[in-house]
């Protein structure tokens, strides 16, 4: 099985920052894309920033230029630094991954559990 595990929500004052980590942990043989994506009362769940196994990134539109997506591929850990927060940031965060377990070519896709930030104005 594999596990991701988040940490790091809380709440937080409208220009204030927060630090999100995900760990993956279990049967892992690699791990290509890592992401990160919220969810806000009422709204579908939207993709906030990725990152390849190789350190390329990409970020929505609403968060570029505030938020930093990076990760410790030895550590399965992937961060989402998230900077000049805005009360419209206010969602649950949602780590997910890419693993192959084993021989078996395949990726299949892992959640965690999320964690809530909310961003007070």
């Amino acid at each position: 099985q594999v596990q991701l595990v988040e940490s790091g929500g809380g709440l937080v004052q409208a220009g204030g920052s927060l630090r999100l980590s995900c760990a993956a942990s279990g049967t892992i043989f690699s791990i290509n894309a890592m992401a990160w994506y919220r969810q806000a009362p009422g709204k579908q769940r939207e993709l906030v920033a990725a990152i390849t196994s190789g350190g390329t990134t990409n970020y929505a539109d609403s968060v570029q230029g505030r938020f930093t997506i990076s990760r410790d591929n030895a550590k399965n850990t992937v961060y989402l630094q998230l900077n000049r927060l805005k009360p419209e940031d206010t969602a649950v965060y949602y780590c997910n991954a890419g693993v192959r377990r084993g021989f078996n070519p395949d990726y299949h896709d892992y959640w965690g559990q999320g964690t809530q930030v909310t961003v007070s104005s």
